[in-house]
């Protein structure tokens, strides 16, 4: 029987385990979509009112899964509409399939103005992606489709591209087809030598802090085996939360890590760039540093290593713990300090940033343990990052350092969609909120129950503050015209609620949660405090 490059796709993406695709048909891609008509019983189509809310709600998935997710998308306009939540699942180390249409190919780089005709398409994927792949005929075309999943798979998780011209979808596959589904690189072999070096290192040390990132979501139990073991507590800053639940005494916020740090003396990264901790708040001779991490390109980047280890967590971990049992007990003064820390920070919170932390304390109460919530750039939002518990792996989603503002109800659908086992919160502000709001469309017509809490204070808050703070307020361009959301969400035929204050809201989210369907919230909010002291820390060792 002769297989269609359209029908071998859809073939691939089932064989990998791609149960939805996020996507927005178009010309370039129908024969791809025909092709799909025939498996919506293995793959269901989510469309979207625009590409970005696409890639989001693949982005989001991934994120709150860990699995690959897939979006499809139309070249030109349509690809460059993705690319924004693309660089943000680069940053987030999403493993999410870019599935690309592309014109003619023998119209590709000249220049006649086809229609959605871009220059070097393949060249900006590359640049956003960890591999890209280019489909050229049918005899190539297994070989790239098998090559992107194995990419996706293997190593570091992050997207992956695939590009395939109008005119091939229709032509016939002519090589041997083996299998679809590849098992993945394999991992790189721990080095002993390092785990030992490691083991004395940590030994040694009477002030020792983990440093977690995204790359230690799936090694949540290996973490806090760790830290329990050399008594060191573990910050996260965006991607990490949850890795610890924040109940774990061993669990700090940054601000906490931030007056810790000039006494630490050992510093162990496990899944993270470092760059937001070792990078910003300096180090010196005192400081030694290991880093554990999948991608061996990242280990050293942010600052010199004592000693780094490419391998998986999972193989690394139990290793270096093993190699630890021997070792000396925890230091209880160390201990002692840090529950200090934490007990001093919380007063400062308090003292500080009391509306934002009775906000996110009524969103807290409202939300089951296992709930997710997804953050944004707003005053709150902030906030949050250091402030608002988490308690399982792959329940605080946040944009990561690419810093997306109006990725988090887009990429927050996606997560509720991937995720109708427990409760999903997104938060946003009014400027954040309208990049993505007519994916309320899709969430109704899909039926995707997301709880969103929309901060209402007519402005691009984040901006305004930096300028009332930095500028003498001297406010330029960031005030806003904010509609109704209430009416606004009731006009897509979601649940709109109000709440005016912590009480109200905890009830809103009560009863948006007992809704099936999405709901939005709006909160009207007046001037909040600066989170900004809390957020950007000033260096604290080093040159």
């Amino acid at each position: 029987m002769t297989t269609t490059i359209a029908e071998l796709a859809v073939e691939t993406l089932i064989t990998n385990g791609i149960t939805q695709l996020y996507c927005l048909p178009g010309v370039q891609n129908d024969h791809f979509f025909n092709a799909l008509f025939d498996h919506t019983d293995a793959i269901t189509p989510i469309q979207t009112r625009h590409e970005q809310g696409a890639a989001y709600m693949a982005t989001g998935a991934a994120l709150a899964t860990g699995e690959p997710q897939a979006y499809c998308v139309v070249p030109g306009p349509g690809f460059l509409n993705t690319t924004a939540a693309l660089s943000t699942a680069y940053a987030l180390n999403a493993p999410v399939l870019a599935l690309v249409g592309q014109i003619p190919t023998g119209a590709q780089g000249k220049g006649h103005g086809l229609l959605h005709e871009i220059p070097d398409q393949i060249g900006i994927l590359e640049r956003l992606t960890k591999t890209s792949h280019r489909v050229t005929g049918g005899e190539d075309a297994a070989r790239h489709m098998v090559e992107a999943f194995t990419s996706l798979v293997s190593g570091r998780p992050q997207p992956v591209g695939l590009e395939i011209a109008v005119n091939l979808w229709t032509q016939a596959v002519t090589a041997e087809i083996g299998d679809l589904a590849p098992p993945g690189r394999p991992a790189p072999v721990v080095d002993s030598d390092a785990i030992e070096r490691a083991a004395s290192m940590i030994a040694a040390a009477r002030a020792p802090m983990i440093v977690v990132g995204g790359g230690a979501q799936d090694d949540s139990g290996l973490v806090r085996q760790l830290a329990a073991r050399i008594g060191a507590p573990a910050v996260a800053f965006r991607t990490g939360h949850g890795v610890i639940p924040s109940d774990d005494p061993n669990s700090i916020g940054m601000p906490v890590a931030h007056s810790l740090w000039p006494d630490t003396d050992l510093v162990i990264g496990l899944g993270t760039r470092l760059q937001s901790q070792v990078m910003s708040w300096g180090h010196d001779a005192d400081m030694k540093i290991i880093h554990i991490d999948i991608d061996k390109n990242q280990i050293g980047r942010s600052a010199p290593v004592d000693v780094g280890i490419h391998a998986r967590l999972s193989d690394a971990l139990p290793m270096l713990i093993r190699a630890l049992d021997q070792t000396a007990d925890p230091n209880h003064d160390w201990a002692a300090r840090v529950a200090d820390a934490k007990a001093r920070r919380q007063a400062e919170y308090t003292e500080r940033l009391g509306p934002q932390l009775e906000w996110l304390g009524a969103i807290r109460d409202a939300l089951p343990r296992d709930g997710i919530f997804v953050d944004e750039l707003t005053q709150t939002g902030y906030v949050s990052r250091f402030a608002f518990p988490s308690f399982h792996p792959r329940s605080f989603i946040s944009t990561g350092y690419q810093g997306t503002l109006g990725y988090g109800f887009a990429t927050a659908l996606g997560v509720a969609h991937a995720r109708r086992d427990v409760p999903v919160l997104s938060i946003s502000g009014d400027g954040g909120a309208l990049f993505t709001i007519s994916e309320l469309a899709t969430a109704v017509h899909h039926n995707i129950p997301l709880t969103t809490v929309i901060f209402n204070d007519h402005a691009f808050g984040n901006v305004r503050r930096l300028q009332m703070d930095n500028y003498d307020s001297r406010l330029i361009a960031s005030d806003l015209s904010s509609p109704d959301f209430i009416s606004l969400a009731e006009s897509f035929g979601a649940q709109g609620l109000l709440a005016t204050s912590p009480n109200q809201l905890r009830g809103a989210i009560e009863t948006a949660l007992l809704y099936d369907g999405p709901s939005i919230i709006e909160v009207p909010l007046g001037e909040v405090p600066s989170p900004w002291d809390f957020v950007l820390m000033p260096r604290q060792r080093g040159g």
